[in-house]
Parts: C-alpha cells; structure tokens; sequence
C-alpha cells in the first residue's frame, strides 16, 4: 500500500502491513495502555497473531482495524477500527461472526480525543463502504473513557459477558 486509506485531522489510518509488528508489539506492552484490555503479558507472538487477524480481516471482509499514525510520523499511536469477530461467548451475546469496533490508544495519546476522531471516521468509512449494519463492541467494566467513546459513537450497551478471568465486559451495540 502506497499510503494511507484515511485520513483525519490530524491521524492517518492505514491497512496492518508486515513492517507493523514492532510497532504494535509497542502500543501493547505498556501495562497502562493494556489496563482494560484483559490479564495478559504480550509476548512478539501475540502481537504476530494480532496482526495477522486483522489483515486476515481485511482480507477476507474488506474492513478491519487501522495502525494509526500522527500525520508525518511513522510510529504506531493506536490501533482501531471495525473488524470480523468470533469471541466465542456464544450466538446469543452478539459477538461471534459479527463487525466488532475496537480501539487500542497507547497512553502517551490519551485525552487528546484520538479515539473518538480516528473511530467517527473508520465508522463512517465503514457505513459508506459496507452498509450501515449491527457493529458490537466490547468494553472492561469500569473503564470510562471507552464508555464515553461508545456513547458518541452511537452505541448502547445491551449485556455483560463474565470471562473466566478479569473483569466482566460490558456488551454494546450500534444497530
């Protein structure tokens, strides 16, 4: 890809690529970037596998989440989007084989309304490209912000799925 596949303001959003693995292995393993994303240590691995996924996502749906760079500077800032979930809670909570929103912002970004400009924007992408249609997201109880984020997104929360480990995860959807 010869450059980015959005633009806003002040981000670009492009396709995952494969020089992005050290990147994203960064915007993840900063523990107070993660604090709401599960009880996980990413290794490389991880941040292969979540690379792959998405632009298996990409590849196989035509959407999937964007590596988020500031305008003019190649690093990696966050990771979001909408991409193809299977979370395997089962058919009746919403999230298996469904558009899922997501959005990873690494700490130094926070506060800067980041998330809320790079997310209006892959969702309005995502609706002109697609088809306005049901997208489900998932957020770790308590934590606010990504709350706040759905919200404005036009989401509403519909239920809660207790993992085996971590905090119960907040259901929600934009239909």
């Amino acid at each position: 890809m010869n450059g980015p596949l959005l633009t806003t303001a002040r981000y670009e959003l492009w396709q995952p690529q494969v020089g992005d693995l050290a990147d994203l292995f960064e915007l993840t393993r900063d523990e107070e970037t993660r604090r709401f994303l599960g009880n996980f240590v990413p290794t490389e691995m991880d941040s292969f596998t979540r690379l792959t996924r998405n632009a298996g996502s990409w590849a196989l749906w035509g959407y999937g989440t964007f590596m988020v760079r500031a305008k003019g500077n190649g690093r990696i800032v966050a990771n979001c989007g909408v991409f193809r979930s299977h979370r395997g809670f089962g058919t009746e909570q919403g999230l298996d084989n469904v558009p899922e929103a997501g959005w990873i912002v690494h700490r130094d970004a926070w506060g800067q309304g980041l998330a809320s400009e790079v997310m209006t924007a892959a969702m309005a992408w995502f609706d002109a490209t697609h088809g306005r249609q049901r997208v489900a997201c998932m957020i770790e109880q308590g934590h606010v912000a990504s709350e706040a984020i759905a919200m404005k997104l036009g989401f509403l929360r519909y239920g809660q799925q207790v993992p085996d480990e971590g905090a119960p995860l907040g259901l929600w959807e934009r239909v």
